[in-house]
């Protein structure tokens, strides 16, 4: 024997949309194994099926895992790269490693949860052990129940029951001392195409977002900061910078929900966000418990309703030509920026609902395609909610006169004027009804009706009598 103590074994920690340091369960308890960790990414599309990632979550999660790859490097690591299956891409790397454990953090989506099965019983296979955390939530969702025993369907009591579990959140400071392999195994290039050209959808992205967990934390500290105390009342406000803008590094991991929740924690104006973190968990929760709720209605009466196919419509809405400008200021801002400001989203959404009557289903799969912040779970409980099929949801009989809530919402004409630039001359309260203007009031803005700026592509009046009245053949 020559007297030198064997290498441990390394462990595996597979990076999914938990793209972070901090917080991370899964990272923390392997680097508390004491054996040298390989972190790992697996690019697998063709896992995700039909809610594989659109083109603005590409451009986003191509920054975020360099900017992970890059908090690696600064702890003597790196972040390996492989395409996917994901259990034969894990398998590959613990045999070429000799790895004996995979730590990962569990998802809710129906494709990743089939993802993990799928990678325990081709570890199992191998003899390896697998750990899995819940980094994606406060609370697990099976924690989460009514009296009955069954998944909520009502917010308030939702929140209440969360509440009654979270006396004191602590997240988990990032592991200082991780061990790595002393050579690091082959690796895929991040600049492979796989992951798309990068390129932004719209001009406005580059400058505006800034991926990866430093990102994340200067995002919130800035939202702390300053929008935080007035959050209850500016976060309607379109105009103005009174959201805090992290949906997607929430999304993507880089900032968890524990990690928000504590920093706000005892602040002015801290419950009204924290609200919507719990919201942003009721999403998941209703997807954990209801995986067809991205496709199906919850309420089931709605698998009925007469949706129109109106292609032309769906353009307009898409490009945002519809002649009402709270909900084309939406869709440009989004087209531009990957993002758009949720009250808006709201009233853009019941505007192809129902001004439209064209499903709701075209309306998430677009959003999803668009955003940065494309969640499964959020993006179907918003199109759910706002349609009036989903848990907790809108009364259908609830239709945005998207007029009034411009009015109401950006009463200046900021955010109209800002995306909606050939309007930028109309004095209110013409600009948020522009056919109603005085033709001299047109006019001298420069804007003509049907050529530099649409008419309405349907009457307000008019679509919602049609909308309600196909609501009551459904009854």
């Amino acid at each position: 024997m020559n007297g030198k103590a064997p290498h441990p074994a390394p462990v595996l920690v597979w990076f999914r949309l938990d793209l972070r340091l901090g917080d991370n369960p899964a990272l923390s308890a392997a680097a508390a194994s004491g054996r040298p960790v390989v972190p790992v990414f697996i690019w697998s599309p063709e896992e995700e099926g039909e809610w594989r990632a659109g083109g603005a979550s590409l451009w986003w999660l191509k920054r975020s895992l360099a900017a992970l790859d890059a908090s690696l490097g600064e702890l003597g690591g790196r972040l390996v790269w492989m395409r996917g299956p994901s259990a034969g891409a894990l398998a590959e790397l613990a045999r070429t490693t000799g790895a004996s454990a995979v730590y990962y953090n569990r998802r809710v989506e129906p494709a990743l949860a089939r993802q993990e099965e799928a990678v325990t019983a081709a570890c199992a296979a191998l003899g390896m052990e697998v750990h899995g955390f819940n980094g994606s939530l406060l609370l697990d969702p099976g924690e989460v129940r009514t009296k009955e025993g069954r998944p909520f369907q009502v917010f308030t009591p939702f929140w209440n029951a969360c509440l009654s579990r979270m006396k004191s959140v602590r997240p988990l400071a990032a592991p200082q001392g991780i061990g790595f392999p002393s050579r690091s195994p082959k690796s895929l290039d991040l600049d492979e195409p796989a992951l798309g050209p990068g390129r932004p959808l719209g001009a406005g992205m580059e400058g505006r977002w800034a991926p990866g967990e430093t990102g994340a934390h200067a995002a919130l500290e800035r939202f702390l900061g300053g929008a935080l105390e007035e959050y209850g009342a500016g976060r309607d406000r379109p105009g103005g910078e009174g959201t805090s803008r992290l949906s997607p590094h929430l999304h993507f991991g880089e900032l968890s929900p524990r990690q928000a929740w504590a920093a706000a924690e005892s602040r002015r104006g801290a419950e009204a966000w924290q609200r919507q973190i719990v919201w942003r968990e009721f999403a998941h929760h209703l997807l954990a418990h209801f995986p067809l709720f991205p496709v199906e209605p919850l309420r089931a009466e709605f698998a009925r309703f007469p949706w129109l196919d109106d292609r032309k419509g769906m353009e307009a809405w898409r490009r945002g030509r519809t002649g009402y400008p709270l909900v084309d200021a939406g869709m440009r801002e989004l087209r531009a920026t990957g993002w758009m400001h949720n009250r808006v989203r709201m009233v853009a959404a019941s505007f192809l609902t129902k001004h439209l009557l064209l499903p709701w289903r075209e309306g998430e799969r677009w959003f999803w395609d668009t955003l940065v912040d494309a969640d499964l779970a959020n993006n179907a409980f918003g199109w759910q909610w706002t349609a009036g099929c989903g848990a907790d949801a809108a009364p259908y009989f609830r239709i945005f006169n998207p007029a009034l809530q411009a009015a109401k919402f950006d009463p200046d004409g900021a955010y109209i004027r800002r995306w909606v630039p050939e309007l930028g001359r109309v004095p209110a309260p013409w600009l948020f009804q522009p056919w109603k203007a005085p033709r001299e009031v047109l006019e001298r803005a420069g804007v003509e009706p049907g050529r530099t700026y649409p008419r309405p592509i349907v009457d307000h009046a008019e679509a919602r009598e049609r909308a309600l009245a196909a609501h009551r053949s459904i009854r």
